[in-house]
């Protein structure tokens, strides 16, 4: 408890066992802040939208056994999207492992692929030390979870407390600061590019970058498109934004990426749901690559300059040198290019027709419009989370809260929580399908404990909308197990968990109902009975070039 409040932790989101009974006593003589959630799953996905909006290590604890492996998808997302999270297990008595005790199992072994670092604590005396460690881990280089698993007999020896002083690890030394020789290669290359564009990614924000890569982009006079997990690294309201990248990013954007003679990617992975087919992704581009993880760079995508280091230092170090460099007249070099850019955004790939029936593109827009874009958005995973990253427009980082790389069915509200938590005065709403939302829905229980007003845009359409979507598509409308007809009444739901109800099943319904709900006390689930077959669009095939959009 000691070394945790020294680490700054203030809340803890967990469940109670046996293995970690004795954690819970402690605590409770603490200041530190517990909150009760309904299944460890949750647990993890309140502590990574915890550190998400806060931009702090997010903690939860578990007891062993279930209590841990429920903890794994959630470990597993965290560890995709780069968040830091320090996760504590309980484990049996020392003398027991290895013997199929009672709620054994080697969590450790289990999690080994999906954390940056764990630890099974064999000695009371190294656990001052290991805390410390792994708040370090967790949070320094690229940030990534980490596990402490600590068996009963270690937790219950007294020991004299030793201040574990400064960490230093042989085999772990993030690289921070780039090689400058290399940031003079990218200030030549912007000197002779004609269309270069901006590739930012969820290392941006991790980095606090927001500000140095605005100040970039508009010095250079370059479009910047986000991946998902970007999103809110640059402003969608700036006149140099393309929207989103990828499977389901805007017609302007995917074109850009084909067209550009420079790609500048700053904290991006080249994920396969931005890149499509790989071997002509920005086939007419020399691609600079910066990132803090040299692990990162080349693993997808050739690029012709990489640079290691933290995305902010660097941008600052760039600023620096194209203050200093004679670059020209950028905005007469760039105008041709943007006036193309201006041309492709008016293809208006994002339009839809809204008629008799509620479009969830309507839903996102008013709620936009009605919270003004401050709001912090969690999402589940599907087409709720694609219209959310299209319609809903970020000017902020830490405004975006989503499972990109795994993709976790359920994350939204649990995230929602933990943001909530650790944004009290801001609105946070958590953007759901009806499928979705009942993956952990339970998570409804700890909302109104604690009186947190979460808000729920359910977009219900009575399908597990993206597979359906694809079975539509791409499988002559077999729609094999992705009707949902018969879900929960929402609004008797909430009101079961002690919350407030609230439907809309027509399209001037859809304001009132946002308003009402949004300017409720505690927490609202809002049920949108939306058009069933509505597609996301644009979309672009599995493994087909970017380029080759799906527009209706």
């Amino acid at each position: 408890m000691k070394m945790l409040m020294e680490e700054g932790v203030d809340t803890i989101f967990g469940f109670p066992g046996g293995a970690v009974i004795d954690i819970y006593d402690e605590m409770a003589r603490t200041d530190i802040k517990h909150i009760l959630v309904r299944h460890e799953q949750g647990a993890v996905h309140a502590a990574d939208g915890y550190a998400r909006a806060s931009g702090r290590v997010g903690v939860c604890l578990v007891t062993s056994g279930p209590g841990a492996t429920n903890t794994v998808t959630g470990i597993a997302s965290a560890y995709m999207d780069s968040i830091p999270i320090v996760v504590i297990t309980g484990q049996v008595p020392s003398h027991l492992i290895g013997n199929d005790a009672f709620q054994e199992v080697d969590i450790v072994g289990i999690t080994r692929p999906c954390v940056k670092h764990n630890y099974l604590v064999q000695n009371t005396n190294d656990l001052a030390r290991i805390i410390k460690e792994a708040f370090y881990i967790a949070r320094s280089g690229r940030p990534g979870p980490v596990l402490i698993d600590i068996p009963k007999d270690v937790v219950n020896t007294k020991v004299v407390f030793k201040e574990p002083g400064e960490i230093k690890l042989k085999s772990y030394n993030p690289t921070y600061s780039p090689n400058m020789k290399q940031l003079y290669k990218i200030i030549d290359l912007l000197k002779t590019a004609r269309r270069p564009m901006i590739f930012a990614g969820g290392g941006v924000i991790l980095s606090g970058a927001y500000k140095e890569l605005a100040d970039f982009a508009r010095k250079a006079q370059i479009p910047v498109t986000t991946s998902l997990m970007g999103l809110g690294a640059f402003p969608a309201t700036d006149p140099l934004w393309l929207g989103m990248i990828g499977m389901h990013g805007t017609y302007r954007s995917n074109m850009s990426t084909a067209a550009c003679d420079l790609m500048i990617a700053i904290g991006v992975r080249f994920d396969d749901r931005v890149t499509g087919k790989t071997d002509i992704f920005a086939s007419q581009a020399k691609i600079v690559h910066i990132d803090i993880d040299p692990t990162s760079i080349r693993k997808n995508i050739p690029v012709s300059t990489p640079v290691v280091g933290d995305c902010k230092i660097t941008l600052e170090h760039l600023n620096k040198l194209m203050a200093e460099a004679d670059l020209g007249n950028l905005k007469e070099k760039r105008s041709g290019w943007l006036h193309q850019i201006k041309g492709w955004k008016s293809a208006g790939s994002l339009n839809y027709n809204q008629k008799d029936i509620i479009k969830p593109q309507y839903v996102i827009e008013k709620l936009y419009e009605l919270t003004r874009g401050e709001a912090v958005i969690t999402t589940e995973v599907g087409q709720n989370q694609m219209w959310a990253a299209q319609y809903y427009h970020f000017d902020k980082p830490g405004h975006f809260i989503t499972s990109g790389g795994l993709g976790v069915m359920g994350f939204g509200l649990p995230a929602a929580i933990g943001a909530q938590v650790a944004c009290p005065d801001k609105i946070v709403v958590d953007i759901a399908g009806d499928g979705s939302i009942q993956m952990n829905i339970q998570e409804m229980a700890t909302a109104v404990q604690y009186c947190l007003p979460v808000k729920i845009v359910i977009l219900n359409n009575g399908y597990l909308g993206m597979v359906r979507q694809w079975q539509e598509l791409f499988y002559d409308k077999r729609y094999s197990c992705t009707c949902m007809e018969h879900a929960p009444d929402f609004v008797k739901l909430a009101e079961a968990y002690g919350a407030k109800g609230l439907r809309a099943s027509k399209p001037e319904e859809v304001e009132e109902v946002l308003s009402k709900g949004l300017s409720t006390d505690g927490p609202v689930i809002m049920d949108f009975r939306v058009e069933r077959e509505e597609c996301v669009y644009p979309m672009v095939p599995a493994g087909a070039p970017i380029t080759e959009m799906l527009l209706v």
